[in-house]
């Protein structure tokens, strides 16, 4: 197989969490797999999605998103629809209505309260009440050990997304779909709309899981990554 027909691994994290939260998910595809930080990419999520775009080597991508990360698969997929081969968007809204009053709180409390007020007000209880205690020191470990500015920067870039909605319901590869039973951002009811809008989407609701599938059940991801790359290899 050529180099440009390689099958690779795109994985795009979460607010307010990095690279490595996909850790449980890096060796997929050895040597194929790429999990970009991408507050340092720039300042819109489409800088981001370009930027991403020039780490990969070949012309066939499963593009993987968690949250903000599933709104930059989006762009991805936009910019260069011909190289995605399939998306896995977890826990993502392709809808966007601004809300500048959100926006402006969040920047606000991270500039005066940090990372961790932050993390302990807005993104820790978008966890399930029922995860694990590893899953949860895992999810406040990487998000402590962000920047303020950094996490900032990805706060205004998810709050200056365009909706990608009107994309979704004309992408014609394959579009995974994947919620924990127990999010509120955006939750089952929001993500089995956005799996039909798709033409080719499919829908994975996780019991007993929140907004992060990735660290809750990371066996889940693994099992439904591990279908989707031997589809695409076959």
């Amino acid at each position: 197989m050529a180099a440009k027909e390689k099958l690779e691994l795109l994985l795009l994290h979460a607010l307010p969490l990095d690279g490595s939260m996909w850790a449980g998910q890096m060796a997929l595809l050895p040597g194929a797999t790429y999990a970009p930080t991408l507050y340092p990419l720039g300042d819109s999520i489409e800088t981001w999605a370009a930027e991403a775009l020039r780490l990969v080597k070949g012309d066939r991508l499963i593009v993987v998103g968690c949250s903000v990360g599933g709104s930059c698969a989006l762009e991805v997929a936009v910019a260069a629809p011909d190289r995605v081969a399939a998306l896995v968007l977890i826990g993502t809204k392709a809808r966007h209505r601004p809300d500048p009053e959100l926006h402006a709180s969040v920047l606000d409390m991270l500039q005066e309260n940090g990372v961790e007020e932050a993390w302990r007000i807005l993104w820790e209880p978008l966890l399930s009440g029922t995860a694990s205690s590893q899953a949860i020191r895992e999810a406040r470990r990487i998000a402590l050990g962000q920047l303020p500015h950094e996490v900032a920067r990805g706060v205004s870039v998810f709050h200056s997304r365009p909706s990608r909605d009107e994309f979704l319901s004309t992408f014609p590869s394959p579009v995974i779909v994947v919620t924990g039973a127990d999010d509120s951002a955006p939750g089952p009811k929001t993500s089995a709309e956005q799996a039909d809008l798709a033409p080719n989407g499919r829908l994975h609701v996780v019991p007993g899981c929140g907004h992060y599938v990735p660290l809750e059940h990371p066996e889940v991801v693994n099992s439904i990554l591990r279908q989707v790359i031997a589809e695409h290899r076959s």
